[in-house]
């Protein structure tokens, strides 16, 4: 599995789902009690925002507030499509894997960094979908990938509080199901729950 591949295509494909987002379901809940549709893009659009200058060797202090507030404007599905063509581009060249990365916990992998960012996207592109009532299926290569690393974070991320408690599901519940719900969703989650 290649880690920048997978990574790109999920970018992509959140922000081919923000393109989905009628007009009218911007304040639309989402499985994240907390967040509405424009929340929840928003926030995603700024982790692709930050990424950027991260990769790029730049501190937390010299990036600063640039990305706080609204990052979406007028037209968010065109700030979402601009957003992700640059943090793909920021992980243009392999080399990324091996850089370290200034984070709020201190110094960490690239590759460490891609791999929360590739489940930011899976698991909040999970949230987008089943918020505005469309096919909420993620890259097989993706969840498979994502699975494997969470696996042994799960408890650094619960014991944090950075993911909620996971969600039970059966024995034949899909590899994507089995994602979500150890990030804390419930996967039958429906608008209006």
């Amino acid at each position: 599995m290649d880690l920048l591949t997978t990574y790109r295509r999920t970018v992509a494909g959140f922000a081919d789902r923000v393109g989905q987002v009628g007009a009218d379901q911007w304040a639309a809940a989402t499985p994240c009690a907390d967040w509405d549709v424009r929340t929840l893009v928003n926030h995603v659009v700024g982790e692709e925002r930050w990424s950027v200058p991260l990769f790029g060797g730049a501190s937390l202090a010299e990036v600063g507030d640039r990305f706080a507030g609204d990052l979406l404007g007028a037209d968010p599905a065109t700030s979402a499509r601009d957003a992700a063509e640059r943090a793909c581009r920021a992980v243009a060249d392999p080399d990324v894997l091996d850089r370290t990365v200034e984070l709020s916990v201190g110094p960490t992998p690239g590759r460490e960094y891609l791999h929360q960012l590739l489940a930011e996207h899976l698991v909040h592109g999970w949230d987008l979908a089943t918020a505005i009532g469309v096919e909420p299926r993620l890259d097989p290569a993706g969840v498979q990938e994502c699975a494997r690393w969470f696996a042994e974070r799960t408890s650094m991320y619960r014991d944090s509080g950075l993911t909620d408690p996971g969600v039970p599901v059966p024995p034949e519940a899909s590899g994507q199901d089995r994602l979500v719900a150890a990030f804390g969703r419930d996967p039958g989650w429906r608008p209006g729950y």
